[in-house]
């Protein structure tokens, strides 16, 4: 054999090998003993994107288990682009404390996904929430959560007040503390 065979020889083994390890990393992932929710004591933090009409932003959880399947927190919202622009501080930032039912067992989700429906009480209403986890790791995972407002405090919101009162979609990442 060539020194140029032999070396693309070796690069070809060398590829495949890489192959098999990088699909041994994830076939490991797969089976790693992540949960989604652990019960009393389980601390999540969460940082997302926030989607709702005229309006996108990041959104941070903190959400802390009570018990087996409840869990309250705080959720925070802050509007980095708004259609015209013409916000301020107050009308771009939101806080809210939660309470969650934390349902993944109930329901028999593998030990990794957890379904959270909950309420939460904010700067402009009252509303309710329902998110997904799915942890890849025991540290790691992906959350999905939607928000809706039941009660206003301001009677038929317009304009900016709309802003962090409306129909919202959250995406992001879920890490345990």
């Amino acid at each position: 054999m060539k020194l140029g065979e032999i070396n693309s020889y070796i690069c070809q083994k060398f590829y495949i090998m890489k192959k098999i390890v990088l699909f041994g990393l994830l076939l490991t992932a797969g089976f790693a003993n992540a949960q989604a929710y652990k019960g009393k004591g389980d601390q999540k933090f969460q940082v997302g994107a926030n989607f709702q009409d005229h309006a996108t932003g990041i959104m941070l959880t903190y959400d802390h288990g009570l018990g087996e399947n409840i869990s309250i927190g705080l959720q925070t919202t802050y509007l980095l682009g708004v259609d015209g622009d013409n916000s301020n501080f107050d009308d771009d930032f939101d806080v809210k404390a939660r309470f969650s039912a934390n349902i993944g067992n109930v329901l028999k989700l593998p030990t990794n996904m957890d379904i959270y429906p909950g309420l939460d009480l904010g700067l402009r209403n009252f509303g309710a929430h329902a998110g997904i986890r799915y942890f890849f790791s025991d540290g790691f995972g992906l959350f999905t959560e939607v928000g809706i407002p039941i009660a206003s405090y301001k009677n038929n919101p317009v304009g900016y007040d709309k802003l962090n009162n409306q129909f919202q979609f959250n995406i992001g990442a879920s890490f345990n503390l």
